[in-house]
């Protein structure tokens, strides 16, 4: 798990929930390294530092002497996400905003040390991973879009139980 001080290039990345919402540090790998949430170590564990806004993260990551790879942010609208996970038979899947979602997790996940709370993801995850991203989630199989909900029902607790700083110093 990387720190701050050897973390390849970091990104600030708005995620809006139903439950939680705020801005966390995504962490690109360097090379065949995978990406990751930033998380810090704590007691017990990880801690996701967590930012009202944009500018806090900025201001929390040049005091360690680093510089966010963009100006700019991108924004995870998890509640669609969540609005589509709580009745998905009467509601289309946002296609995007579940790929996003479903990729956040795991990097969430990886950051938090913590991807025995993501399903074991197999051919059925990746059948329906590779349609969603190829937008032909209206595609799924019954099995397949069960397995889409497994990712994300599990995600959304990952992020909404896991253990937060908000506004670290």
């Amino acid at each position: 798990m990387a720190t701050i001080e050897a973390a390849g290039n970091l990104y600030a990345y708005r995620v809006r929930g139903c439950g939680r919402s705020g801005v966390v540090l995504w962490i690109g790998g360097r090379g065949d390294d995978p990406d990751q949430v930033l998380a810090l170590p704590a007691a017990g564990g990880r801690r996701l530092p967590v930012f009202v806004t944009v500018r806090q993260a900025r201001m929390y990551v040049r005091r360690r002497g680093r510089v966010l790879g963009t100006p700019g942010v991108n924004t995870l609208e998890l509640r669609r996400v969540q609005h589509w996970s709580a009745d998905p038979v009467r509601r289309q899947a946002p296609p995007g905003a579940v790929l996003e979602a479903w990729n956040f997790f795991e990097d969430l996940a990886r950051g938090l040390g913590s991807a025995h709370r993501l399903p074991r993801q197999g051919p059925v995850h990746g059948a329906a991973y590779r349609k969603l991203f190829e937008g032909e989630c209206s595609a799924w199989s019954s099995d397949e879009r069960r397995a889409a909900l497994e990712v994300v029902r599990a995600g959304v607790e990952l992020w909404d139980s896991c253990p937060v700083i908000v506004k670290p110093r």
